[in-house]
């Protein structure tokens, strides 16, 4: 099975120790942060793997590339220092296994990947997908695993990714482009990390969006309406893409007014704390989240993730705010979509 590439002197020489001090659900002192680190580098005990909410951002937060959230769910799978109750853990990798039951459409050199997330296929659909929304994949046979991470199972995810990248080299693909951040961070994050070759080329679906726009920018009716981003956890697998986010926001005529809890400094959903560190800690995170859209004056607010998107759509609504997805604002730009509550 393969394992985790780390440079444990990385670690060691690090001059800031960002992965756990610039971390929102733990509080450290710089001198305690790099000692609690190198503890888990060491495979020693350290609150980190029993207090790390799994919000995946200290894989953003490390600049030199050294995989510290990998590491941190590694040592709690070897000590069984599981996240979420055992019958919580055992629901999530029982709904996903593979059961031969996947959907495949008319797939040639490119294939565009739906994850397990069902919604996914019809946000793909319309002008902005012509020529491909019959090239679609859907099933736990092509599902990114990374979800498993969340629950300190780091060795589903290396028994099920192989099995996953080679279910798309049998489909003849050269290009698999990913509707999901985190089927997108799996091959070009968590796949590398683990010395596992992806022999197709992984695309970015915001990069296929933005290029799309470009060449329909004719057909775009600026929506000159202000917006708060839902940054998904698993953006943060792939920080260089989230600059993307604003530019076919900019180019669609939507305003992302500055607030607290945004880029670097983002709250994920929380719907996946609710899981592992319980409902005070999820709907905290959630309200300020919300109450921070609210006073930035946002009129939307901007899923990138469908699971995003399903845990906080009925309570921003009850606040006020517009739940769309990402696409689905693009779609209204080039009148797809009627304006409104999607």
């Amino acid at each position: 099975m393969n394992s985790l590439k780390f440079n444990e002197k990385v670690c060691a020489t690090c001059p800031s120790a960002d992965c756990l001090l610039k971390c929102q659900y733990m509080t450290f002192e710089k001198d305690e942060a790099q000692k609690e680190m190198l503890k888990v580098v060491k495979g020693e005990e350290s609150r980190v793997l029993r207090d790390c909410v799994t919000c995946y951002a200290c894989e953003e937060y490390c600049q030199r590339g050294n995989h510290p959230f990998y590491l941190i769910e590694e040592r709690r799978e070897e000590k069984g220092i599981y996240t979420a109750p055992r019958p919580i853990t055992k629901q999530w990798i029982n709904m996903t296994l593979m059961q031969g039951k996947q959907m495949v459409g008319a797939v040639k050199d490119k294939a565009v990947s739906c994850c397990f997330i069902p919604a996914l296929g019809e946000l793909g659909t319309g002008e902005l997908f012509k020529g491909l929304s019959s090239a679609m994949v859907f099933g736990a046979e092509f599902m990114c695993p990374a979800v498993h991470t969340h629950f300190a199972r780091m060795s589903v995810v290396k028994e099920r990714l192989p099995v996953v990248i080679d279910n798309f080299v049998k489909l003849g693909v050269k290009e698999v482009i990913c509707l999901h951040d985190e089927c997108y961070g799996t091959f070009t994050s968590i796949a590398p990390a683990y010395g596992m070759e992806v022999p197709f080329k992984p695309s970015y679906y915001l990069d296929f969006l933005l290029e799309r726009l470009q060449e329909m920018k004719e057909k775009i009716r600026p929506l000159n309406v202000k917006a708060a981003y839902q940054r998904p956890c698993s953006n943060r697998l792939i920080p260089q893409k989230h600059h993307l986010v604003k530019e076919i926001l900019d180019l669609i005529g939507v305003e992302l007014p500055g607030r607290t809890y945004q880029d670097e400094n983002a709250l994920c959903c929380a719907e996946i704390l609710r899981s592992v560190s319980g409902y005070q800690l999820a709907n905290d995170v959630q309200q300020r989240n919300i109450e921070d859209m609210l006073q930035a004056g946002a009129e939307y607010c901007v899923f990138n993730c469908p699971a995003c998107q399903t845990s906080l759509s009925e309570k921003v609504t009850k606040k006020g705010l517009k739940p769309i997805h990402l696409i689905d604002l693009c779609k209204m730009a080039i009148g797809e979509k009627e304006r409104g509550i999607e």
